[in-house]
């Protein structure tokens, strides 16, 4: 089976995130998408870390699209983004830094959930 069908199968979201529309000038979400799109198809199948990361990164530019709020976080946070000239692989410490962004972004917005006792 060739590697990119096997790919879309990790990737559920890969059609909703490439068919998104978003304004001309919204470079941000543009280069996220362009990102997104050649690290899944530059993944190795074999390599169990790099699959996890790609089916991560799915889940993250998918809630990128879906939640207003997580949007207009990461593109302020990855204006601040910076990767040092001395790394092997950018496209790696790109998403490796996106989904520090998600991760980071949940632990903020999640609350805790009391339930109150009525009398």
């Amino acid at each position: 089976m060739n590697n990119n069908r096997l790919i879309l199968k990790y990737c559920r979201n890969f059609h909703k995130i490439v068919n998104f529309e978003y304004y001309e000038d919204d470079f941000i979400s543009e280069k996220l998408i362009n990102i997104y799109r050649d690290f899944i198809f530059k993944v190795d199948v074999k390599n169990e870390d790099d699959l996890k990361k790609a089916v991560k990164l799915d889940y993250v530019v998918s809630r990128y699209i879906d939640d207003y709020l997580f949007r207009k976080n990461m593109k302020t946070q990855l204006l601040a983004v910076r990767i040092r000239k001395t790394c092997d692989n950018v496209l790696k410490a790109i998403v490796d830094s996106i989904i520090h962004i998600f991760v980071k972004y949940q632990e903020e917005t999640t609350r805790k959930i009391y339930i109150s006792k009525w009398i």
